[in-house]
């Protein structure tokens, strides 16, 4: 994993950390799916980068998937709200990187076999090193 894909995640679990109103909703926002976490909780999961570099600067485009797991009959919107607007404030410094663009590009909405159902959102953020 290089640098921006550390950046990005690190980015997010931080600003979804500090969403009081997010942290009052669930029971805990993790760095990648925790061992044993009661529902519902965010995880901020994989990150896969490709090349996005100019002629004269380093760039990186990552995809970050955000997740939202809850447990029961599907939850109202409140929460997966509070962590869509987090990917637009991906957006600025992160780490040696500069995010210049994020958006979601895929969102799902599943019913695992175990119950309980899962959002998932995919944010493509645009970086350039510096």
């Amino acid at each position: 994993m290089s640098g921006a894909e550390q950046a990005v995640r690190a980015k997010a679990l931080a600003l979804l950390r500090a969403d009081a109103v997010l942290a009052a909703m669930v029971h805990g926002i993790f760095d990648g799916v925790p061992p044993r976490a009661s529902a519902p909780y965010v995880t901020v999961a994989a990150a896969e980068g490709s090349d996005w570099g100019t002629k004269d600067r380093a760039g990186r485009e990552v995809r970050v998937t955000l997740m939202l797991t809850g447990a029961g009959a599907v939850a109202d919107n409140s929460a997966a709200a509070r962590i869509e607007s987090a990917v637009a404030a991906l957006r600025g410094p992160a780490d040696g990187w500069s995010i210049v663009a994020a958006r979601p590009v895929r969102t799902r909405l599943t019913l695992p076999r175990e119950g309980g159902w899962r959002y998932e959102w995919v944010a493509r953020c645009r970086c350039l090193a510096g």
